[in-house]
């Protein structure tokens, strides 16, 4: 792995900072320099949320990404902040039951998943979030399946460890789309 800066965003209470958090700490069980900024408006759920994710060898002098490799978008109005950002060559993921929106540009990798729709139809309702982090970790492969599993584990508080195996289940999914 090499460096990646990652913006993941969405509306609050669809989880992008703790998919976020996530990513930042599968980098910290690699070993590597990983900083986590989050940011969301003062009415929280419903209001727009995005956290930026950096995961490098070297030390990181900022924790801003203005320049994203990857974006996973959960809404329209995410995909319209960030997609001019994203560096050519870079990979984008977008919640296509949610995102109605053409992508114009041709330098980045586009992958549209229905997370929400199949959240719902698999029984992981709530869990879109995790569905497109699995896709981005397949198209952007960060770390090992067992690395992701371990992260996950560090994220989820105990007294929800019944979460785990759907987590999984739905990381899992993200990755076979």
């Amino acid at each position: 792995m090499s460096a990646y800066s990652i913006i993941f965003a969405g509306f609050g209470g669809q989880g992008v900072l703790f998919s976020g958090k996530i990513v930042a700490y599968i980098g910290m069980l690699l070993g590597k320099e990983v900083s986590w900024l989050p940011s969301y408006g003062p009415e929280m759920r419903g209001g727009t949320a995005n956290c930026s994710v950096r995961i490098d060898d070297n030390p990181i002098g900022s924790p801003l990404v203005t320049e994203p490799d990857v974006l996973v978008a959960m809404n329209g109005p995410s995909f319209d902040k960030f997609i001019d950002s994203v560096k050519p060559g870079g990979q984008v993921v977008i919640d296509s039951t949610m995102v109605l929106r053409e992508n114009s540009r041709d330098d980045v990798d586009l992958y549209d998943i229905q997370a929400t729709k199949l959240a719902k139809e698999e029984g992981l309702e709530g869990m879109a979030n995790i569905i497109m982090l699995g896709k981005m970790l397949r198209e952007a492969p960060v770390a090992a399946l067992e690395t992701v599993e371990k992260a996950l584990r560090k994220c989820i508080p105990p007294v929800k460890a019944h979460l785990l195996e759907p987590n999984m289940r739905a990381i899992r999914l993200g990755m076979s789309l």
